[in-house]
């Protein structure tokens, strides 16, 4: 089941996107990377991914602008952001967004898994 699943992970910082890319494969998920919102949208327009998960602070555009963008072209991603500034702002805006939840960084792989799985459960994705 899982390797139909695609997992785009969008973040600046390189150690996170090897560790938890590694981490996720190992789990059976088909995962690609961007460190860019740029990069990002490259892949999403190739249709391939399903689940994004989206780093809130991002060093060529604010990723929850980039989650309006991407919920706007790609109203079926999945998309869960990371934030190491959580916010209540940031948590309505995510969530009038689309974002399907959020994670506080740094955050742990399990939970982040958690999150993916519920995400998949609830959109029948994963079905």
């Amino acid at each position: 089941m899982t390797n139909d699943i695609h997992i785009l992970l969008v973040d600046d910082e390189l150690d996170f996107l090897e560790t938890t890319s590694k981490r996720l494969k190992r789990r059976g998920y088909a995962v690609k990377t961007a460190a860019t919102c740029a990069a990002a949208y490259q892949e999403l327009t190739t249709g391939w991914p399903q689940v994004v998960i989206l780093d809130v602070m991002l060093p060529d555009k604010d990723g929850i602008l980039f989650l309006k963008e991407i919920k706007q072209a790609w109203p079926a991603v999945i998309v869960i952001l990371l934030t190491g500034h959580a916010s209540m702002e940031t948590g309505i805006k995510s969530v009038e967004y689309g974002a399907h939840d959020y994670c506080l960084k740094p955050v742990e792989f399990e939970a982040l898994l958690e999150k993916i799985e519920i995400a998949l459960r609830e959109t029948k994705i994963g079905s």
